[in-house]
C-alpha cells in the first residue's frame, strides 16, 4: 500500500516525529514531504494537504487522517501482527491511557519547553507548572517501568505507539538539561538508542532552518 507523511521541520514537530515513529514500528514503507514552519506560505501549503492546517497527516489508500493519535490508531487496526499496542487487554488500556494524556495534556511542557532538537542547554528558570508536568511524567513512566523492566527498556518492555508518543518528551528533557530521576533518565537513554528516533534526530541535525 502507498503511504505518504507530511510532516514539518524534523526539528521541531514533536507531532510530526510521533506518526513517523509508529509508521516505523508498524514497517510501513512511506514517502516523506516536509513542509518548513514558520514561513509566510507554511499555512497555505499544509492546507493543500491537511483540512486542520496542521501537520503531520498521512496519506493512505483508504484516504487522508490528520491527527497523529489517529493515525496510531489506523495503523495498530491495520498492521495487527506489528503489535504497535500492548497484547494483554489491561495494559493495553494503560498504553492508551498514557498516550491521551500526553495527546491533550502537559500544556506548560509544551509552551515552555518546545521540542527543539538542535538545543543542549538548560533553562535559566523552570516554572512551577512545567516542573509540575515532569514530575507526573516521570511518575507515569517510573509506574510502567517498575512493572514491565523485565521485557525491556522501553514503558512496556518492548517498543509500542506509548513510546512514540513519549519520544518528543524525552528529547525536550535531554535537549532542555533538566535534571531526571535514574529511571527517567534511563528511559530518555533507551529512547535515543532506538535506531528510527536516531535517524529522525539525525535528519534534524543537518536540516537547514530559516
Amino acid at each position: 500500500m502507498s503511504h505518504t507523511l507530511i510532516i514539518g521541520d524534523k526539528t521541531y514537530s514533536s507531532w510530526s516525529l510521533r506518526a513517523a515513529l509508529v509508521l516505523e514500528l508498524a514497517g510501513v514503507v512511506y514517502s516523506e514531504q516536509l513542509i518548513a514552519l514558520n514561513r509566510p506560505d507554511t499555512k497555505t501549503r499544509i492546507l493543500q494537504h491537511s483540512p486542520s492546517g496542521k501537520v503531520p497527516l498521512l496519506i493512505t489508500p483508504d484516504g487522508a487522517i490528520w491527527d497523529s493519535l489517529a493515525i496510531a490508531e489506523y495503523l495498530a487496526e491495520c498492521y495487527p501482527a506489528a503489535k504497535l499496542w500492548p497484547e494483554d487487554r489491561a495494559e493495553r488500556a494503560l498504553a492508551r491511557s498514557l498516550c491521551a494524556e500526553m495527546h491533550s495534556g502537559f500544556v506548560a511542557l509544551r509552551t515552555h519547553l518546545p521540542m527543539d532538537l538542535k538545543r543542549d542547554q538548560a533553562l535559566t528558570e523552570v516554572a512551577p507548572e512545567v516542573q509540575a508536568d515532569i514530575q507526573r511524567i516521570c511518575a507515569l513512566w517510573r509506574d510502567c517501568r517498575l512493572r514491565f523492566a523485565p521485557r525491556g527498556p522501553y514503558l512496556f518492555g518492548s517498543l509500542t505507539i506509548a513510546d512514540a508518543f513519549f519520544a518528543p518528551v524525552a528529547s525536550r528533557l535531554r535537549s532542555y538539561q533538566v535534571a531526571l530521576p535514574e529511571e527517567a533518565a534511563a528511559y530518555v537513554e533507551a529512547i535515543y538508542q532506538w535506531p528510527a528516533f536516531k535517524r529522525w534526530y539525525q535528519a534534524a541535525q543537518e536540516e537547514e532552518l530559516a
